[in-house]
């Protein structure tokens, strides 16, 4: 008897695994489907019918996995988000000094955006849609990463000591404004839009009003 249950056990392995391939693979495709639709389209435009006609799935195969068109648009949102993230957060670390850390983070920002091409053509087309849905949980916790890495250049005498809340909406804000400015150029200008975005924080940081009980680092 224990001989078969392990032999019934351990067929069940290769089900499962596929199985998850299977459903990852479906997942993608519907991902895959949707960046296409919402280029094409818009994110207005577009519809869950729109979407499952870019996949070989079934209609009813597409419910497995969202619940509506704004659900896939989030994870879409997400998935980039978790491309990103990485990036960012290294080239941030790697900042010798202020300057460095604006112009990495602002380079390999719009560098990303210009790379993936089906992403940055998504993205260049539903612009206005991305402001309103910019609370998914993985472009929060980018925001989150971003404030901390402030606070520890902060920490470090790498950044002034300043509102570390206000500095990164100002972050963000900018990254994204002006990111969608490039977006809508064409030929699109990554090196030019990280250029602008880092002078106009570098230009603008010294008239920042310190934060109290907080002693500046002097420079060497």
């Amino acid at each position: 008897m224990e001989k078969k249950a392990v032999a019934a056990e351990a067929a069940l392995v290769p089900l499962s695994g596929k199985r998850e391939r299977t459903k990852a693979s479906n997942r993608q495709a519907i991902l895959d489907a949707a960046r296409q639709v919402f280029a094409e389209l818009g994110y207005g435009a577009a519809s869950v019918r729109d979407i499952i006609r870019g996949t070989k799935l079934a209609s009813g195969t597409f419910y497995n996995y969202f619940s509506s068109k704004e659900e896939v648009f989030r994870a879409l949102l997400d998935d980039t988000a978790l491309q990103v993230r990485p990036r960012l957060r290294e080239a941030r670390l790697d900042a010798a000094n202020f300057e460095a850390f604006i112009r990495g983070t602002f380079e390999t920002f719009y560098d990303y955006l210009v790379s993936d091409r089906a992403t940055y053509a998504m993205l260049r087309r539903n612009t206005g849609t991305l402001r309103v849905r910019m609370d998914t949980p993985e472009i929060v916790a980018g925001f989150d990463e971003l404030k901390r890495d402030i606070k520890d250049g902060m920490a470090r005498g790498l950044i002034p000591n300043v509102d570390p809340d206000y500095l990164t909406s100002a972050f963000v804000g900018v990254a994204f404004e002006v990111g969608d400015r490039m977006l809508h150029r064409d030929p699109p200008d990554p090196k030019g839009a990280a250029a602008f975005a880092s002078a106009l924080m570098l230009g603008g940081i010294s008239a920042l009003p310190r934060l109290e009980g907080v002693p500046a680092k002097r420079e060497p």
